[in-house]
C-alpha cells in the first residue's frame, strides 16, 4: 500500500487533551480513517504545535486528503 506524508497548519496551535476526552477524540479520527482504508503510522508536531506531519497507508491520494484535520474542536 503507498505512503503519504501530510502537512497540516493549524494557525491557533493543535491541543489535544492529555485525557479521556482526547483519546476519544483520537479514536474518531481512527475510525473514519479505517472506514476509507487509511491507516495512520505517526505524527510529528513541531514545537510550536503550530504544525504537523502525519505519515498514513492508504490506498490513494484522495482518500488520505479526506481526513478531517480539525476533529479537536
Amino acid at each position: 500500500m503507498p505512503r503519504y506524508l501530510v502537512e497540516r497548519t493549524f494557525v491557533d496551535g493543535l491541543e489535544i487533551p492529555a485525557d479521556a476526552q482526547g483519546a476519544k477524540a483520537c479514536m474518531t479520527v481512527v475510525s473514519g480513517n479505517a472506514a476509507e482504508g487509511v491507516t495512520w503510522i505517526h505524527s510529528y508536531v513541531t514545537g510550536t504545535r503550530t504544525k504537523t506531519y502525519c505519515v498514513y497507508d492508504g490506498p490513494n491520494p484522495t482518500d488520505v486528503r479526506v481526513l478531517d484535520p480539525y476533529f479537536h474542536h
